[in-house]
């Protein structure tokens, strides 16, 4: 079986999706690794690097797409759908493509790779689960966001964040306000308390106010129904405008007090609910921060502008997009290991041999079956197919081993 990893043609994109690290464990299972010439520069892993551990380096980007018998890339044509679709033409019946395909948001771009033959996995789409944690792509990378957006706050807000006693007499420290406690704001809230501010977090799931008071934050209680705030996976599920309005006004006071407000609520595939309104940005002290993690799904921020950074009302408002391309070496180590983590679960699961070619796609396994988003010529992910309004499909039969490509 050969694994190619082709370099990221979506634009700012500087992670890999294999660092020379993880290349051993390929190659001990039999797995071939090509990688296109200077696929890793950009994230700081030079070719060199990925040659000592055992891949081959290729010059062509057609030769990878004519060998691999599954590409491994960080953005999938769905996660890329301009640049991406220069390679569109060039994939072949049976190729698996894994890594990020925004599926939810855009499920008619799996049609594409349907079409095509191609068996595509969105990691995306992993399941929460324990025997799927080392292949979640989305908490690992959303941990890099959260880091991040702690240090852009603290660069663009005009004070520091911890309290200082001077002979010139005590700089208080900075007033931080996390809205969303998943794995994004749980790391906001713990570098934002490294680095000496005050903490306050909210989220409208609250079986999560025990882990943000254990990071040294204060958790803002609000007087509402959240017991059907928490969907399947643990993620947030969209709620009522009513309940947003009644949430906006009962956070107001925080946010106002507040020099850095980090957003970060999402729901999967659908619009970021709109939760610091144009008022309430009017209320805050000018020179304050708002870093919008949810700019690319709209913003949290009714004032944000997706990809950009703005000052409203004296208040500078942050819509930067993949923060975790801005710390691209470590964020690529931790996405290597998730998607090392899934191919080797998908080998290993299908009973096939990876080092005779041999490795059919195992649908009855869970985690496929949750990832795997078109086969055989169908888009065959349930979620996606009720998206596109298609007939549901039967439940698949295990597959014969055939060589995947």
């Amino acid at each position: 079986m050969i694994a190619g990893v082709l370099r990221e043609t979506c634009p700012g994109e500087k992670r890999v999706a294999l660092v020379p690290a993880v290349v051993p464990s390929l190659t001990k299972a039999g797995i071939q690794v090509l990688i296109e010439a200077g696929a890793g520069d950009a994230a700081g892993f030079p070719d060199a690097g990925y040659k000592d551990k055992g891949a081959e380096i290729v010059a062509s980007r057609d030769e990878i797409l004519a060998k691999a018998d599954c590409l491994l890339q960080v953005r999938t044509l769905g996660a890329n759908p301009d640049a991406g679709r220069a390679d569109l033409e060039k994939l072949r019946a049976g190729q698996w493509v894994i890594g990020h395909a925004d599926p939810l948001a855009a499920p008619e771009r799996a049609t594409d790779l349907a079409v095509k033959g191609v068996s595509a996995f969105a990691l995306e789409l992993v399941p929460r689960t324990t025997r799927a944690q080392a292949m979640d792509v989305l908490s690992s990378q959303a941990g890099m966001a959260g880091y991040k957006a702690v240090l852009i706050a603290a660069e663009a807000v005009p004070r520091m964040f911890p309290m200082m006693m001077t002979a010139a007499g005590t700089v208080t420290p900075a007033k931080v306000f996390v809205i969303g406690a998943g794995v994004a704001g749980l790391q906001a809230i713990a570098t934002a308390r490294r680095l000496g501010a005050v903490v306050e977090g909210y989220d409208v799931r609250p079986a999560v106010k025990e882990q943000v008071m254990s990071l040294g934050a204060k958790f803002l209680e609000i007087p509402l129904d959240t017991a059907s705030a928490e969907g399947s996976g643990g993620y947030a599920k969209a709620l009522g405008e009513e309940f947003y309005k009644r949430q906006r006004e009962l956070m107001g006071k925080s946010i106002a007090v507040s020099d850095v407000v980090i957003c970060t609520a999402a729901v999967p595939g659908g619009k970021a609910p709109v939760l610091v309104t144009a008022e309430q940005v009017k209320a805050m002290s000018p020179g304050s921060v708002i870093v919008d993690l949810a700019a690319e799904r709209g913003g949290n921020c009714e004032l944000t502008q997706s990809g950009k950074i703005v000052v409203e009302h004296g208040v500078t408002i942050v819509g930067t997009l993949n923060l975790p391309a801005t710390v691209a070496y470590h964020a690529s180590q931790l996405y290597a290991k998730n998607i090392v983590t899934f191919l080797l679960h998908v080998v290993k699961t299908s009973g096939g041999d990876a080092k005779a070619g041999t490795v059919p796609v195992p649908r009855e396994d869970e985690i496929v079956r949750e990832t795997l988003t078109t086969f055989g010529g169908e888009v065959v992910h349930a979620k996606l197919r009720e998206m596109l309004k298609l007939p549901a499909l039967a439940a698949p039969a295990s597959d014969a081993p055939a060589k995947s490509a």
